[in-house]
Formats: structure tokens, sequence, C-alpha cells
């Protein structure tokens, strides 16, 4: 079968709900009892144009029950404070946590949508003080509203990425400190944690989170995996990736099939001595 084949054909992700929850997650549904590993993250985790994502590998290799909960666009306010991922997390006997971005979580410069976290949601007074020549009101999504930004005042933006940044290392220390179970963290990006931000616009997820800040919330964490899928040739999707014509450019974002597949290979030493 062709990649333009392939490419004309969107998964059927067989989306299911858990009790207390909204969200809806990759299917099947899971079992919750005690013992199971629950993977959070991103797209990348749900496994968004990818018929079988990291989780899916780590239960066929490992041979343990693993949940899969990531949510496209997830930040550290879904992550955290979801009802349902709460629950699961009570029953887990090991937590793998993909790395999410600065920019999809709730700070003093403006607050997200609770479950959809990469919708802007209100900015507050100091927001509006530093840019006053902005009208919020025309935006819905974080990253376009961080892109006009920066645009407007690279200078002044300086002082909301390190906002974003002091938060995410507060709310990642946080959370790993509070968890009863180990938590694994997994970078899976189309970048390394090393990249610079370019001059204009910001590149691919996660914002803003550098090497640095990997390194110093990891020591709070049971292991950290870093794997970057970079651009591909043409920088056009991967092969193996499913999805409609018009998700070219969402697909085009994500890692790839080669990458799922180096994201479990990696994990498996860390997680091998969570066997039942």
């Amino acid at each position: 079968m062709s990649f333009e084949k392939r490419a004309a054909m969107p998964l059927d992700y067989g989306l299911v709900t858990y009790p207390g929850s909204v969200l809806r997650f990759r299917g099947p549904v899971a079992d919750l009892a005690p013992g199971h590993v629950l993977c959070l993250g991103g797209a990348e985790t749900f496994g968004r144009f990818v018929s079988a994502p990291w989780p899916t590998q780590l239960a066929a290799r490992l041979g343990v029950r693993v949940t899969n909960m990531g949510v496209p666009a997830a930040g550290l306010d879904v992550i955290a404070s979801d009802p349902a991922v709460a629950a699961a997390a009570e029953t887990a006997r090991a937590i793998v946590l993909q790395v999410p971005g600065a920019q999809n979580l709730s700070n003093r410069f403006y607050s997200v949508h609770p479950r959809r976290n990469d919708r802007f949601v209100k900015a507050s007074s100091m927001l509006h003080t530093i840019y006053r020549d902005v009208d919020f009101t025309e935006f819905h999504f974080t990253r376009h509203l961080l892109s006009h930004l920066k645009a407007t005042s690279p200078e002044r933006f300086g002082i909301l990425r390190h906002e974003l940044q002091m938060a995410w290392r507060a709310r990642m220390a946080a959370y790993l400190e509070a968890a009863k179970v180990p938590v694994h963290l997994l970078w899976l990006a189309r970048r390394a944690p090393e990249t610079e931000e370019p001059a204009t616009g910001f590149g691919p997820d996660p914002l803003f989170v550098t090497r640095e800040m990997i390194d110093d919330v990891a020591k709070g964490a049971a292991s950290l995996t870093v794997v970057a899928d970079p651009a591909r040739r043409g920088d056009g999707p991967a092969r193996g990736m499913f999805f409609a014509r018009r998700e070219e450019a969402a697909a085009r974002a994500l890692p790839g099939v080669e990458a799922h597949e180096a994201a479990c290979a990696a994990l498996i030493p860390h997680l091998a001595g969570e066997r039942e």
C-alpha cells in the first residue's frame, strides 16, 4: 500500500470515558485494578495518527496492564486535576509522564481551559498591563496568543516566558513530590531538549522547556527517557501515520512510528521491574 493511500485513511481510536471525567481517552477501556502502569501525556501519548502508540507497545512487550490516558493538548492542569486520571493514579504501580509544554497551564498572566489546556480563557491584569496594545478577545488558543505577543514585543515576551517556565518548574516538582508511585518522565518530541527557540515563532512542542529545566525536575522522578524525532526528509509526515488530508499539518508536527518504537524500547529497562 502506498503512503498516499495510507494518508487518506484516518484511524478509529475507539474513544472511551471513565467515571468522574468528561474527557475521552483512547480505547479500549483499561482495567484499573491495582497494578497497572499509567501513561499520561499529550497527543504523542494518545497516539494520534499512529495505530500502535508507545503505551500499546509497552503492554505487549512487557506483559503488563497499561492504561493510556494521553489527551491531545494536555498540559499540567488536566494531568494533575482530572478526576479519572487521579483515580487511575491511585491504583497504578507506576506512572509514565510525557513531558508537557509550559504554554498550556494557568499562570499569573493568563488562564487556560481546565480540560482543553490549549484553549486560552482569560488574560490577567498583569498581562493587560504589560501588553496594553493587545486586544485579548481576539485569541482562543495559547499558541496563537503567544505567537502574537512574541511578535509584538520580544523584549516584553521575555517576562512572560520566564513566568511560564517558573510555573512549569513549580507544578512539575509538586506533581512528582505528591505522587505515591514512581514517576518515569518521557521526552517524546520533534526536537531535542537542547534545541534553542527560534527567533521567530516557537518550533515544535513542548514549548519553553529547556534541557536544564528537564534535568532539574528529573531529580524528583524515577527516570528520564529522551526520544527526539527531528525533521524528516521534506519535513513531511512519517510513513505509517494515518490521517485525513486536512490533518496533514497536524501529523507533520508529531513524532512518527519509529519514535514510538524508540520510546517503548528506551522505557523498557526502567519499567522491567513493574511486571505483574
